[in-house]
């Protein structure tokens, strides 16, 4: 497994001897972050995700809740909107078999608004939490929530999470 040093030093491009003397370790010691075999401090980690141009960040999970239709069909709700970094939230996706039940399952690319709302329609129904988690972005969907065309129960259900972002939306 790929420790979060490693990551981070991957994506920033720097070479082990830059972010040890950036993070102020030794490239051993960072080598040894790298591979799990030694577990930084979470100071020390900090130091180490600062040299290559990063932060720790905290999230709090997301919770979901079940519902069910007029016909008794089970959706699914966050508490709070879903944020994906914008490679996922524009990206190109697959709808699994459960969620798109169309032959042959053909890409959505999301970076097209109106192929990205169908997705989202048709995730927001058939979809599990995991699948609502990666494939649907809150802001965009809240840009795209009057033209969604969904069932009442859905739409009702999900009304809340977007009327409190709507609400701090400056006018």
């Amino acid at each position: 497994m790929t420790t979060l040093a490693a990551q981070a030093r991957c994506a920033s491009g720097l070479s082990q001897a830059e972010v040890a003397r950036r993070a102020g370790t030794s490239r051993p010691t960072l080598s040894a972050y790298e591979r799990g075999s030694r577990n930084p401090t979470l100071d020390t980690l900090e130091r180490v995700l600062a040299a290559n141009g990063q932060h720790l960040v905290s999230l709090p999970d997301v919770v979901f809740t079940r519902h069910r239709d007029r016909r008794g069909k089970p959706f699914y709700v966050p508490d709070q909107l879903p944020r994906l970094p914008i490679e996922a939230a524009l990206g190109t996706v697959f709808l699994p078999p459960h969620v798109d039940w169309s032959p042959g399952g053909r890409p959505r690319n999301l970076a097209d608004r109106s192929e990205r709302l169908l997705a989202y329609q048709v995730v927001l129904a058939e979809g599990m939490p995991q699948d609502i988690q990666h494939i649907v972005d809150g802001a965009l969907l809240v840009d795209g929530w009057h033209d969604l065309h969904l069932p009442n129960a859905i739409r009702y259900a999900w009304q809340p999470l977007v009327d409190r972002v709507l609400a701090g939306r400056p006018r």
